[in-house]
């Protein structure tokens, strides 16, 4: 069961890629030093990382936040349904 709430905002959209982004931009960095053999050293990869975490800043800080959703705030409850009272932590224990 999920409880998580997702944001769909276009910030928070493109921070969401910066896992693929950065999982592609390794793969590509390999089939460089494949394809050209040992002209490439993958050992020097990661200003290209860092350009690319750079770049997805970037864009994520320049995309407007409408219907961001914060993970601090909680949902609204849904019409009709009245929150019921807090428990007791311990059982036994009335207030």
């Amino acid at each position: 069961m999920r409880t998580r709430i997702h944001c769909r905002c276009p910030r928070c959209t493109i921070r969401n890629l910066m896992g693929p982004a950065i999982i592609i931009t390794v793969g590509v960095l390999f089939l460089l030093q494949e394809v050209r053999g040992g002209g490439f050293d993958f050992s020097n990869t990661y200003p290209f990382i860092l350009i690319v975490i750079g770049a997805i800043l970037l864009a994520s800080s320049a995309a407007p936040m409408t219907g961001h959703i914060d993970a601090a705030t909680a949902p609204p409850a849904a019409p009709g349904v009245t929150p019921s009272p807090p428990q007791s932590p311990l059982p036994g224990q009335e207030q």
